[in-house]
């Protein structure tokens, strides 16, 4: 009777990792992999083996994620600086953007908590999916090479990050909330250049504060341009 019901929940356990790799698009050579990255460290002590948690996937897949949304971003935006790329890199795989992802992908109800964490509602805690995603990437990365690992990352993280609002995001309010912290005047944007043929149009402003202190940025449309041109502002007034 024990070894059936043990059999019944290993088949139960299996279906459930099924689920979850259909929900990753990614099907694992090593099922182990994708065991371990769900497992917390508490789980991990828990079950007397503390050194087989899911930090060290963590680690990987954290170096992996930041080198392909970096790719992403650059292949997107071609003509912006890495003071702008990095930034909008942390935008988007900040701890609350990640644990986001995480829960959308139903991580959180696969991660493998000890049974004190799991009570204490670790399951919904940003910084547990934040890592426990970090870790599963780690794991296809593994098991299946960067091609697998950047069809999870640009399904996720792809459309967002080539939107223009990836790299300047609402800079201009942003830097208004800045100077009136500070109470300096409003900054002015000019249009100073327009390049590029009639169906590629790039517009140039540039943005001036008070002191004289000012910035250029470029887009395919002037709102565009403000919004770099003021993020090029902020970097330069409050650098990263």
């Amino acid at each position: 009777m024990t070894s059936a019901c043990s059999a019944g929940d290993g088949s139960l356990a299996r279906a459930r990792d099924k689920q979850l790799e259909e929900r990753l698009d990614h099907a694992f050579s090593d099922p182990a992999l994708l065991a371990l990255a769900l497992t917390h460290r508490s789980r991990a002590h828990e079950d007397g083996d503390a050194g087989h948690g899911n930090e060290r996937l963590e680690f990987l897949g954290d170096a992996v994620l930041d080198l392909l949304v970096s790719e992403l971003l650059m292949s997107a935006h071609p003509d912006v600086d890495e003071g702008i790329l990095s930034r909008a890199r942390a935008a988007a795989v900040n701890t609350h953007a990640l644990a986001a992802r995480a829960r959308a992908l139903g991580l959180d109800e696969y991660v493998r908590l000890g049974r004190g964490e799991r009570r204490s509602g670790g399951a919904a805690k940003a910084s547990i999916l934040a890592n426990v995603f970090e870790a599963v990437l780690g794991a296809i990365y593994l098991d299946g090479g960067l091609p697998a690992a950047m069809r999870l990352v640009d399904r996720e993280f792809g459309a967002d990050l080539r939107a223009a609002q990836a790299v300047v995001g609402d800079a201009k309010t942003k830097l208004q909330e800045w100077l009136q912290s500070r109470g300096e005047e409003r900054p002015r944007y000019r249009a100073v250049e327009e390049r590029g043929p009639a169906h590629a149009r790039e517009f140039v402003v540039r943005v001036e504060l008070a002191d004289g202190t000012a910035e250029h940025g470029s887009g395919r449309s002037k709102r565009v341009a403000e919004q770099a041109a003021a993020l090029a502002l902020l970097n330069r007034l409050e650098p990263a």
